[in-house]
């Protein structure tokens, strides 16, 4: 495989690098900063509902482009045509809800005082932001951070990842057709090193980053050191429990294709199915079943039998090691974890089994279209297994008996709990996780109280 490294379009259908980018030079960043501290005076000092009427025409842009958009990141990462649009049609919600609810979410909170007196908690933005942003869904990260900050009256500086260029420029078209003034919002083509320059610099005031663990661990510690506020969203290994079932063939196709969207590159994706053993051996037969029947397609197929590569030969490469390790420490990989002979990232749907505590695979975070699935005999022994884990983001709870589900449910150690749905979706719904899942919030009402100055105001009578 050759290396490559850069701002660059690089297809991973072909492993071939279609576009490359020039990076952001060391002596621009001041000129990038400067801007962004000016444009974010200006942008503060409009009301909420001024910047909400520009924040509607980004809503509005990501609906009317979301065609472009989707055939951008199809080339990008290979995500399949119809969840680009998706993708897109989601952001227009996300803008679109903090335009409506963001007067709201951010009013003055009064505060009964003993002393008497007029005490109160204001919401005000904090200044410039950097925001770091994933591959995996190239647009819907930045929406759920950029829109609640955008309304506060903060200013962004956006790094997309290196396999992003050109979905990176559209946002900052679109931010720019709409109206969002200069400063405000700025995409930067930074390298790893200029990054740690921008957190350094006094002129940014807090760090958003959706990653790896690894890379949330480099930018906490550099937003520890320079006193700056973080939010780290990292990665997760969400359990699936499903405690019984009246149609386990359905239950089944649900929990593959919750597994297959964005081809299993997701971070709460249903990364470890914990199923009760009188469903067990239906259960897996049917995933082996509906893993057996995919075949390599184009973006453009909405069959959901056609699966499409990762988002990198690399990340192919590092998944396929993943499974044959798990397979060499004692696992069943009843069918898929196969890489393509040729060029690109295409790597064959899998579903595992027989993982044990003493195996790498029971620890790691797989990243990609593969299933694994454990037998457990009681709900107490699906929730112990659920909570052994270094992660912490989402997790959901499958049974006829609601109670039952919303009793082991409530005991998960993650940030997002789910009753019989794979995962509870909205704008309105805030995501984030524990433990080694990050922290912090985004979307809802959570979204909008993180970059935030929670200021204490007092009026003594």
């Amino acid at each position: 495989m050759t290396t490559h490294s850069g701002y660059r379009v690089h297809n991973p259908a072909t492993d071939e690098v279609v576009e490359t980018f020039d990076s952001l030079q060391d002596s621009e960043i001041d000129g990038v900063l400067d801007a962004a501290v000016t444009g974010q005076r200006e942008w503060a000092a409009k009301t909420i509902e001024e910047r909400g009427e520009i924040v509607q025409k980004v809503a509005d842009l990501f609906a009317e482009r979301k065609d472009e958009l989707a055939a951008i990141i199809a080339e990008e990462m290979g995500k399949r045509i119809a969840e680009g649009v998706e993708e897109a049609e989601f952001c227009a919600e996300i803008f679109g809800y903090f335009v409506k609810n963001g007067p709201e979410l951010s009013q003055d909170r009064p505060i009964e005082s003993f002393a008497g007196g007029r005490a109160m908690v204001r919401s005000l933005p904090i200044g410039v932001l950097l925001g770091i942003m994933p591959w995996n869904f190239p647009y819907y990260q930045i929406a759920r951070f950029a829109a609640p900050n955008l309304m506060l009256g903060n200013a962004i500086v956006l790094k997309h990842a290196e396999i992003c260029p050109r979905s990176a420029l559209a946002v900052q078209k679109i931010m720019d057709d709409a109206g969002v003034p200069k400063g405000v919002y700025t995409n930067v083509f930074a390298t790893h090193d200029q990054i740690a320059e921008f957190i350094a610099d006094p002129r940014v005031q807090g760090v958003s980053l959706t990653g790896s663990e690894r890379a949330g661990a480099v930018v906490g510690a550099l937003a520890g050191q320079h006193l700056k506020k973080a939010v780290l969203e990292l990665g997760g290994s969400d359990p699936y429990i499903i405690l019984d079932s009246e149609d386990v063939a359905e239950a089944a196709a649900t929990a593959w294709g919750t597994r297959m969207y964005n081809q299993g590159q997701a971070c709460n994706s249903n990364k470890r199915m914990i199923v009760a053993e009188d469903i067990y051996d239906e259960f897996v037969a049917e995933l082996v079943r509906l893993a057996s029947a995919m075949t390599p397609g184009e973006p453009s197929s909405e069959d959901d039998t056609v699966y499409l590569p990762l988002s990198s030969r690399g990340a192919a490469e590092g998944l396929a090691e993943q499974v044959a390790r798990a397979k060499a420490q004692g696992a069943t990989v009843h069918v898929g974890g196969e890489l393509t002979d040729g060029p690109g990232a295409l790597f064959s749907p899998a579903v595992v089994t027989d993982v044990t505590k003493d195996m790498d695979a029971y620890r790691e975070e797989l990243f990609g279209p593969v299933a694994v699935v454990y037998k457990v005999s009681s709900p107490e022994e699906a929730l112990e297994l659920a909570n052994d884990t270094p992660f912490g983001l989402g997790g959901a709870v499958f049974s006829q008996d609601e109670a039952l589900a919303e009793s082991i449910a409530s005991l998960l150690e993650v940030g997002m709990a789910n009753v019989n749905t794979p995962a509870g979706e909205g704008a309105e719904i805030p995501f984030g996780g524990v433990k080694r899942s990050g922290f912090g919030r985004e979307l809802g009402p959570l979204g909008m109280d993180e970059f935030v100055n929670k200021q204490m105001y007092y009026v003594q009578p």
